[in-house]
């Protein structure tokens, strides 16, 4: 009841459609979240997300959960877990797509999840590092441990936000390192971000993790951008 009154005073709205949303739903309502832009590119491996990485670093599975398209629900739901201190919403992510590629043979294959960090600076002024906790969903869900300190930022960077490709690549030039080399040798690494766009950052993360003897590098991501 008390639930309830909450609700008619200070009603939330969904995020993609701005309805007012019941008390069992959370940041969406029940209709937008079933019609979410997903990719199921767990299905098909030779997917979009993948082929951004051919030539570039020989990744095993890439994988993100939803379309990321400026307005649209996935764009908003990152949104908020980025801007608006809503952590929640990346471990909430995490642990249902962790769900979902849990049914796929493969999924065990992995050793450790590790997210893509934060500039020191950065996590100081957001106070949280939002691909951390879609890793920490992920890892409930997988019973796979993850490691958010082996690699490390160790090169604050610009803004990415309409750099292309080689920009971005030239921006992230030697921007991590790996801060334990025997934590990954030999292992089969899960790199964790947000949003995939060009694909520069991770790519960057999956160089440093090669560098010291990763055996092989997958990738998971929230959203990944056409």
């Amino acid at each position: 009841m008390l639930s309830d009154l909450i609700s008619l005073f200070f009603p939330t709205y969904c995020l993609a459609c701005s309805a007012v949303l019941a008390t069992s739903e959370r940041w969406l309502c029940t209709a937008c979240f079933a019609g979410l832009p997903q990719t199921n590119y767990h299905l098909t491996l030779n997917n979009p997300a993948a082929q951004k990485f051919y030539g570039r670093v020989p990744a095993t599975y890439v994988l993100a959960w939803g379309r990321y398209s400026k307005g649209n629900a996935v764009q908003k739901l990152v949104h908020q877990l980025k801007y608006k201190n809503q952590p929640a919403i990346g471990e909430a992510l995490g642990k249902r797509y962790g769900l979902t590629l849990s049914k796929m043979q493969w999924s065990s294959s992995f050793d450790w999840i590790v997210p893509v960090p934060l500039h020191a600076r950065k996590l100081r002024q957001r106070g949280y590092n939002q691909s951390d906790y879609f890793a920490r969903g992920l890892s409930a869900s997988l019973a796979i441990p993850w490691h958010n300190q082996c690699l490390k930022r160790s090169k604050e960077t610009d803004t990415q936000i309409q750099k292309g490709r080689i920009a971005r690549l030239h921006n992230l030039a030697h921007a991590f390192s790996v801060t334990d080399s025997r934590v990954v040798q030999g292992k089969h690494i899960l790199l964790v971000d947000d949003v995939i766009t060009t694909g520069a950052t991770l790519e960057a993360c999956a160089l440093s993790l090669l560098a010291v003897s990763a055996s092989k590098i997958s990738m998971a991501a929230i959203g990944v951008a056409a």
